[in-house]
């Protein structure tokens, strides 16, 4: 019996990394890739997501340092004094972060790195803006890496690891819980939104349809009344 317990759980395990795996290259699964931005001297480098209600998000930005970009990171997590003189070489840079309708999640100014977070409260498209400031601006591009995650991917599994007590192939199973969670909810996301365009195109439809209906009714009118025209206008010249 505990062969074949140990056989299900391994078979289950497996399942859901395939399920996992097959979602996560369909996109369905968010996943988490820094990225490098190239900021022009002058104007603004802005990124966005489309991303549902009640999520999770969490970024982390810093300028790159083109001559070592290997240890900027690094650096920056270095002593105070190593980092002071970091920044005086690196750019500073100003960042806003809005919401689909305008409201600011995130404005910080005068910064080489940072980190924001917060939690959606609408559906839509979030965007983040990246600009030199106006005493920073020169010649050539400033580059900066941006590692934006959101939903499954910003959650600390090293904290909930240590805060329950759990490792191993439990932890595991936590993590591939918290996936096919994420797919269910991006499945229901997907269908809520396919249902609304699905309404939308039907109502545009119908309103189409009614105006067809109502151009054929004025040509129809516009006739009747050209030929009750043309007709007592012969009549008075007695042409007919």
């Amino acid at each position: 019996m505990a062969e074949n317990s140990n056989l299900r759980v391994r078979t289950a395990v497996l399942s859901l990394i395939l399920l996992c795996s097959t979602f996560g290259n369909l996109n369905l699964v968010p996943v988490a890739e820094a990225i490098w931005l190239s900021i022009p001297s002058s104007g603004t480098k802005c990124v966005s997501e489309e991303i549902q209600n009640n999520v999770v998000v969490l970024a982390d930005y810093y300028v790159i340092n083109e001559d070592r970009p290997e240890h900027t990171q690094m650096s920056l997590l270095g002593n105070e004094k190593t980092l002071l003189l970091l920044l005086q070489a690196f750019h500073e840079l100003a960042i806003l972060v809005t919401s689909p309708y305008g409201n600011n999640l995130h404005h910080n100014e005068n910064v080489t790195h940072g980190q924001f977070a917060f939690t959606t409260s609408e559906a839509g498209n979030y965007m983040a803006c990246f600009w030199l400031d106006s005493h920073q601006q020169q010649a050539g591009t400033t580059t900066l890496s941006l590692d934006w995650r959101i939903g499954i991917a910003a959650k600390d599994w090293e904290s909930v690891a240590r805060k329950e007590k759990i490792e191993g192939v439990e932890l595991d199973l936590r993590r591939l819980e918290g996936t096919v969670q994420s797919i269910h909810n991006n499945l229901i996301y997907l269908r809520e939104r396919e249902a609304e365009m699905r309404e939308v195109s039907e109502r545009t439809n119908a309103r189409v349809a009614w105006l067809s209906i109502m151009s054929l009714g004025v040509c129809i009118v516009v006739s009747v009344f050209q030929l009750w025209h043309l007709k007592n206008y012969f009549q008075k010249k007695k042409l007919i």
